[in-house]
């Protein structure tokens, strides 16, 4: 191997994927049939999101190299990310054929089988998974592929343990983070702390990658649902409102108007600390920071935030100007506002969704 491609292989491991092509060119412009150099360059132009020229790199280091099990591989990623899912199969099982005892051939049909809709493609893809971890059980992916093909046919014992066992290997797996806080996001409301670790979970995972979007995304996905929670507090606080105002304005006088005074700011000042102090609770004070950074990178829970506050602040100053029946209905048009931008945030929040799901 040249100077020029161990440079180039080293740039690679260390993530700088347009200086190690541009050394993998180099040194093809000399030794233009190297079937480790194409596919060096192959790998770096996939990283770079050059679907089309890594696949053609890669065929031509198969004309060369036909038995290239990494080549293989490589061009099965390749073509997934084409979503050709029928060629990409081939290319899995071509792999497969040459090299049945190596784990990674299994690991990568696994994940193409995974892909598919039938259920026959599902059973094979856990097949293939334990494959790959009777063949290499020190390797924390191969058990990452049992928990993700257990955890979308529904099999949550199983994928949880395999995830808890990849993390025992190797507990820089962002994907066994991920994807073990997926589960517990299921059992929040049955299991005290799981919201917690499952915020964890995905912290970690953004972490252990900045470049992956999966743990951000399901980061934004809690602070938006800590949003749609706080709404019903809020639609609660304006209703109270509402009927005390209305029952201010009908007549109420003495111990009885005090008391349905008292009563709307109770609602609204212990609906808004039981739930402040429940959030406070269950978010630990190393993560609200994150939390906060992730949410106000997130439009579309910025774009919630806006009538919310509006819906609260409306609630407060109704109380005080109680006899103005005129600003008390406009709680109803604020009603519309926070339903309207809730449909069009979760809309939003959909499509900013990473395109590979890893799981469920």
């Amino acid at each position: 191997m040249s100077r020029a491609l161990q440079q180039a292989d080293a740039l690679f491991d260390l993530g700088r994927h347009e200086q190690a092509a541009a050394l993998a060119a180099q040194h093809l412009a000399g030794a233009p049939d190297d079937a480790t150099a194409l596919t060096l360059l192959a790998r770096c132009r996939h990283r770079l999101g050059d679907e089309q020229r890594a696949l053609t790199t890669v065929e031509h280091a198969l004309r060369v190299a036909p038995e290239s099990v990494s080549a293989w591989l490589l061009r099965t990623h390749v073509l997934l990310a084409l979503k050709e899912h029928g060629r990409a199969e081939e290319s899995a099982r071509r792999a497969v054929e040459l090299a049945p005892h190596f784990w990674a051939s299994h690991y990568t049909l696994g994940i193409v089988l995974d892909r598919g809709v039938r259920r026959k493609h599902k059973r094979a893809a856990r097949a293939s998974a334990r494959t790959a971890v009777a063949l290499a059980p020190e390797e924390s992916d191969a058990h990452v592929l049992v928990g993700v093909t257990a955890h979308n046919s529904g099999d949550y014992r199983v994928a949880r343990e395999a995830y808890e066992r990849a993390l025992r290997l190797d507990p820089d797996n962002g994907t066994a983070h991920n994807n073990l806080s997926l589960l517990l996001l299921r059992r929040r409301w049955l299991r005290p702390g799981s919201w917690t670790r499952a915020a964890e979970g995905f912290v970690q995972s953004a972490a252990l990658d900045r470049d992956d979007r999966h743990g951000r995304y399901n980061l934004e996905r809690m602070a938006w649902g800590t949003l749609m929670g706080s709404r019903w507090v809020a639609f609660a606080g304006s209703i109270a409102v509402a009927l005390g105002s209305a029952h201010l304005r009908a007549g109420a006088t003495g111990a009885d108007a005090l008391a349905t005074f008292l009563t709307c700011a109770a609602v609204l000042v212990g609906g808004w600390g039981g739930w402040l102090w429940w959030q406070a609770r269950r978010v630990p004070p190393h993560l609200r920071r994150t939390l906060l950074l992730v949410a106000r990178g997130c439009r579309p829970v910025i774009g919630m935030t806006v009538p919310l506050v509006l819906l609260v602040l409306h609630a407060a100053v109704a109380l005080v100007l109680w006899r103005s029946a005129l600003f008390s209905a406009f709680a109803i048009p604020l009603f519309v506002f926070v339903i309207v931008t809730s449909v069009a945030g979760s809309t939003t929040l959909q499509q900013r969704a990473p395109k590979d799901r890893r799981s469920r």
